[in-house]
């Protein structure tokens, strides 16, 4: 949350979330990351946002040291899992 504040800030723009933390069963059924993927950790969000936006977002970000995105057409993810999690920890996606 602080960093997340933090990028919201910067940016000077509200964010509005499109998903957050998920339970295990919830996240199973909406996502292949199944029962332990990011949502399940509480350190993972998506985020509605523009092409702009999510740029801006994604740059913001990074000098923070966030190292995961996930880009879709209406939202970016983002979280700040690493390896000692069992995440790869420097990747970007598309959905």
């Amino acid at each position: 949350m602080v960093k997340l504040n933090e990028i919201r800030r910067i940016v000077a723009q509200p964010f509005t979330v499109a998903s957050a933390y998920r339970c295990p069963d919830h996240n199973d059924k909406v996502s292949s990351t199944g029962r332990d993927g990011p949502h399940t950790t509480g350190r993972a969000i998506d985020i509605r946002a523009d092409s702009r936006l999510r740029y801006e977002i994604m740059d913001q970000a990074r000098k923070l040291g966030i190292t995961r995105f996930g880009i879709a057409r209406t939202f970016i993810h983002i979280d700040d899992l690493t390896e000692a999690a069992g995440f790869d920890g420097r990747v970007i996606w598309t959905y």
